[in-house]
């Protein structure tokens, strides 16, 4: 097997990874040759060739204009909620809706040993973001009359201990058949210098998660888009698992998909500062785009319109409603999403075997992004929306400047407080509330139960 695999590296000039080989128990080499055979090696060499002429997303933001989208305070909208709402309706109760949910991230940066998804967050439930999440996907469910199947992505990392926690916990009231669970991919890290795949120990690559692109990828490797096919789902409902408000199946925003013959819409919010770090949804000669913040020229991002807003508005919350026609198309077009490049200090075993901890950045990781799809799309909508009822992303630990579990907790107990007063309720400035999904997700439902000006003075769960 050696030969054999030292015939095939030496085309490509990385016989280094079979530098430690003949001290590997029989266990080790077969995991080295197993992740070697995985590389596609020619596409490796193209894309390190690419990271040296990455596309200058800075130069395109010159003709950039604003996307077509359905705007929260407009007079004149393309759709109405009128027209939107029942399309919406019709589709969730017909069973032509799916939910894709992106979790394999990791709580590191919270300080949390476990995949994000099993963080808990809720202020006074401690319900964990997963338990949030399908309880909306099911409270849904209840309310269109038919099951939402779930397809939730995993990393390498996080796969095990999700599927584990969820089969624990009874996938939280939704039916086994009804999850789908996939693995996203890995790709190798490699010499930022040299283009050589570095080894993270003597017998391993270097593997990180191919970023949320890879979803792509993975649901035609896994079956699961034969599975949406099959079960007749037309459009998803694509989310990430660190959003514990996110408006899971919007039906407005299904609605405008479904009226505007979209095969990519995104939810986005109205940007208030021109560097805000969120992603810059565009139309460059007629193609919707999301550039980077990072990539958005500052003299650019601060242009501003005659009445004083924004030009470049549109922030990307990572929310979407995908075709699923759309994706099986894609799926099948060689790479549909081109690859990003980013520099990274990346821990490695050198020739010698010893390990090395760089202290700056020695490599470049690849990954794709989802997003990349958009120019692909026939037609493509954006839709605002209210980022106090829609977004609060759980990204930072304690005592971090924004989206930390302190920042999250405010954020849910003041949409909650405001749905309580909007039913009738009293509810004390600062008293700490929360309501569970499957008590009421929208302020019609609470009026059904709780009495009009019913006072709360005291912490309350509402579930």
């Amino acid at each position: 097997m050696r030969d054999k695999l030292l015939l095939q590296l030496s085309t490509f000039s990385q016989e280094h990874l079979l530098a430690f080989w003949d001290n590997l128990s029989d266990v080790q080499q077969a995991n080295l040759t197993a992740q070697i055979q995985e590389i596609d090696f020619p596409e490796m060499e193209a894309m390190f060739e690419q990271s040296r002429a990455q596309e200058n997303l800075k130069k395109l933001a010159q003709r950039a204009m604003p996307p077509l989208a359905v705007r929260l305070d407009s007079n004149d909208p393309p759709y109405t909620s009128e027209q939107a709402y029942p399309l919406g309706e019709q589709a969730l109760a017909e069973g032509k809706v799916g939910v894709a949910l992106v979790a394999g991230g990791q709580g590191s940066r919270l300080g949390f040993d476990h995949p994000k998804g099993m963080y808990p967050i809720g202020p006074i439930s401690n319900a964990s973001l997963f338990e949030i999440l399908f309880s909306k996907i099911q409270a849904t469910g209840m309310s269109s009359g038919t099951a939402i199947p779930i397809y939730l992505m995993t990393s390498p990392a996080t796969h095990e201990e999700t599927v584990d926690y969820l089969k624990t916990n009874r996938w939280f009231g939704l039916a086994e058949e009804d999850v789908v669970v996939f693995c996203q991919g890995t790709l190798p890290a490699v010499d930022a210098t040299t283009g050589k795949l570095l080894l993270s120990d003597h017998d391993s690559l270097f593997l990180s998660p191919d970023g949320h692109g890879g979803m792509l990828a993975a649901l035609d490797r896994s079956g699961a888009l034969g599975d949406m096919q099959q079960r007749g789902v037309e459009h998803l409902f694509y989310f990430q698992v660190d959003n514990p408000i996110a408006t899971v199946c919007d039906t407005h925003m299904i609605g405008c998909h479904i009226l505007a013959n979209s095969e990519y819409t995104l939810q986005v919010i109205s940007k208030q500062d021109p560097e805000e770090r969120v992603g810059n949804v565009v139309q460059i000669d007629g193609v919707t785009r999301i550039i980077e913040y990072s990539d958005l020229p500052a003299d650019i991002a601060k242009v501003r319109n005659s009445d004083g807003s924004l030009k470049f508005w549109a922030g990307s919350i990572a929310v979407h409603v995908l075709d699923v026609e759309f994706l099986s198309r894609m799926a099948k077009l060689h790479n549909a999403l081109p690859i990003h490049c980013a520099r990274k200090k990346v821990p490695f075993v050198d020739l010698a075997g010893d390990p090395i901890d760089p202290t700056e950045p020695n490599a470049i990781k690849y990954e794709r992004f989802i997003f990349d799809l958009l120019p692909h799309a026939k037609c493509s909508l954006s839709v605002e929306v209210d980022p106090a009822v829609a977004f609060a992303p759980l990204k930072n630990a304690s005592g971090a400047t924004a989206d930390t579990v302190e920042h999250v907790h405010h954020q849910m107990m003041e949409l909650h407080r405001s749905m309580l007063r909007k039913a009738g309720v009293q509810v004390e400035d600062g008293c700490r509330v929360e309501i569970s999904p499957l008590f009421a997700m929208t302020v019609d439902q609470l009026r059904e139960k709780i009495t009009p000006d019913t006072s709360i003075v005291e912490e309350t769960y509402f579930r």
